[in-house]
C-alpha cells in the first residue's frame, strides 16, 4: 500500500507549481460527486484555496440526485465552493439537431453528455482563469474507459497514475464521506448505468493485473481488447509526416 500521507504531500506540491506557474487564478474540476472527483477536488482544495467544483446533472435521476447530494457533501466537509449547470436541455437541443441530418448511435448518444459537460467547464476556466483538473484513474486510462474530448480532457491531472481501489484507498485515508467510498462506480450516463457492467470486468480484477501481472485468461481477454482498442485516446491525434503506430 502507499504511503498517502506521502501522496498528499507531493500532489499538493505538485498542484501549487502547477498553479504557480500557469499564473491562474484557481483551479475548476467536473464535481460528479463520485470517488475520482472527490479526490481530485480535496487535493487541489489542499493547493489552493480557489477551488470550485461544477455538477454537470444531465437526464439521468440519478445526476439530479444522488450524484448531486454526494457532490454536496464532500464539497461542504472540505469548503470546496459547488455549483451546478444543468445540460438536459443542452443535451436535447443538441441531440435533436443532430438527428435531423444523421440517426445518433447508442454510443455516439453516450458520448455527449461527457462532451458537454467539458465544454461546460472549459468555458468556466476560461472566463475566470482557472486551470481543469482532470479525474480520470490509471485504471479508466488503461482500458479507455473515458470519452475522447470529454472527460478524459484537462490541464492537468493529479490522480492519473492512481488505480480504481489507490483511489479508493487514498479517499478512506483522507476520510471521505461513506456514501461516495461505498457507491459503485458509475457515469451516470443512462439509469442503472455502472463502470463494471460497462466493462464486463470488476475494478478489482483490473487493478490487480495493473499492480500485480496476475489476472484470469479471460479477465485478460476482455483488458486486452479496451486497451488496443483505445490506443488512439492515449495519444495526441495523427498529424501526416509523424508514424501511424
Amino acid at each position: 500500500m502507499r504511503n498517502y500521507q506521502q501522496e498528499t504531500d507531493n500532489r499538493v506540491k505538485f498542484i501549487k507549481e502547477l498553479v504557480a506557474f500557469a499564473n491562474v487564478d484557481g483551479i475548476i474540476f467536473a464535481n460528479s460527486g463520485g470517488k475520482d472527483a472527490a479526490l481530485v477536488g480535496i487535493l487541489c482544495k489542499m493547493a489552493c484555496d480557489n477551488t470550485l467544483g461544477v455538477s454537470l446533472p444531465c437526464n439521468t435521476s440519478q445526476n439530479y440526485k444522488s450524484d448531486i447530494d454526494d457532490a454536496l457533501l464532500f464539497s461542504k466537509q472540505y469548503n470546496i465552493d459547488h455549483k451546478t449547470v444543468s445540460l438536459s436541455s443542452t443535451f436535447k437541443e443538441l441531440t435533436h439537431a443532430v438527428s435531423a441530418i444523421c440517426p445518433l448511435t447508442d454510443f455516439a448518444l453516450s458520448n455527449i453528455a461527457p462532451r458537454l459537460r467539458m465544454t461546460t467547464i472549459y468555458s468556466i476556466a476560461n472566463s475566470e482563469n482557472r486551470l481543469v483538473a482532470g479525474t480520470s484513474n490509471r485504471s479508466e486510462r488503461y482500458t479507455g474507459y473515458f470519452t475522447k474530448w470529454g472527460d478524459g480532457a484537462s490541464d492537468f491531472n493529479p490522480i492519473a497514475d492512481l488505480t480504481a481501489t489507490e483511489v479508493l484507498d487514498f479517499l478512506k485515508y483522507l476520510g471521505a464521506p461513506a456514501s461516495i467510498i461505498k457507491k459503485p462506480p458509475s457515469a451516470g450516463l443512462y439509469e442503472g448505468q455502472t463502470d463494471e457492467a460497462d466493462m464486463g470486468i470488476t475494478y478489482a480484477s483490473l487493478d490487480n493485473f495493473l499492480l500485480t501481472g496476475h489476472i484470469s485468461d479471460t479477465d485478460a481477454s476482455i483488458v486486452n481488447k479496451m486497451h488496443r482498442a483505445s490506443h488512439h485516446k492515449r495519444k495526441l491525434p495523427v498529424m501526416y509526416g509523424d508514424s501511424h503506430v
